[in-house]
């Protein structure tokens, strides 16, 4: 247990120090392996502020230190608040089970709120709005999303701080209002997602079935339109995503499966 004059020896951290961490937080998964994730990245973007924490007290670092190390996966926008937060936490001289014990609580909730509203709500409308901007052959379309995406590394410097300020506040805000958020997030993700197949995934039968006096059908426009309009992106999109999901298919292998699949229906005819 650390004595009451360790205590006081503790250093404190300025802006330029939590800026300096959110900076580097864009390493998170530069060590990433599939023992403990992100770890490594982590530790490396938390040890700055810990040595000047701890600059007095070697054995407190060490145990900080081994503490980072250890698993931890969490979304990379969202993870600048919680170094935040636990800088924060261990300034003020938090216990070690707290500290620790908020980390591994918090990293799982933030990784769903941070994944939702990045990874399927901010990137996934920005792309199909620029995508529509550079198929018409305009400059505003990758420049824009280039703008939105450095927009989106530099909020990690206010993030930082964000989670230094409130400090143990955040933990009854961030349990209250996860779920909702995450949900709403996710909602909006989906309905996204949902017009971004019906727009960009294109996939027409040319296929016909020729009938008596000359006349024919077209499998596409007279019966797969008339039934469900866009219902073979919708199906092939899902059966790709069941097949990620359920059977633990290899992303490379889905791709693959597609070329393979696009270029001999075409040269057969069927698409």
């Amino acid at each position: 247990m650390e004595s009451k004059e360790t205590k006081n020896q503790r250093g404190k951290l300025t802006q330029r120090d939590i800026t300096k961490m959110a900076v580097r937080s864009i390493f998170n998964q530069s060590a990433f392996n599939y023992e403990r994730m992100q770890a490594d990245g982590w530790t490396m973007a938390m040890l700055p502020a810990l040595k000047k924490i701890y600059q007095e007290d070697k054995a407190g670092l060490a145990k900080a230190m081994t503490a980072n190390l250890q698993f931890i996966n969490t979304n990379n926008y969202a993870a600048p608040f919680l170094m935040g937060l636990e800088a924060s936490l261990e300034e003020n001289n938090e216990k070690r089970s707290t500290i620790d014990g908020l980390r591994i609580a918090l990293f799982g909730p933030l990784a769903g709120i941070g994944d939702a509203i990045t990874w399927f709500t901010i990137l996934p409308i920005v792309a199909g709005i620029t995508a529509s901007f550079a198929k018409s052959g305009s400059i505003l379309g990758p420049l824009i999303f280039f703008i939105v995406y450095v927009f989106m590394f530099l909020a990690r410097i206010p993030i930082a701080h964000i989670g230094y300020n409130t400090g143990s506040r955040a933990i009854t805000k961030i349990r209250e209002n996860s779920a909702i958020v995450s949900r709403a997030a996710g909602i909006l993700g989906c309905t996204v997602i949902g017009g971004l197949i019906a727009t960009y995934v294109q996939i027409s039968v040319k296929t016909k079935i020729h009938v008596a006096s000359g006349h024919s059908i077209s499998i596409q426009t007279q019966f797969f339109d008339r039934i469900f309009p866009n219902i073979l992106p919708f199906g092939y999109t899902f059966l790709l995503y069941w097949l990620l999901k359920k059977k633990n298919t290899s992303p490379i292998l889905l791709i693959v499966m597609t070329f393979v699949l696009a270029i001999f229906l075409s040269w057969l005819g069927v698409l």
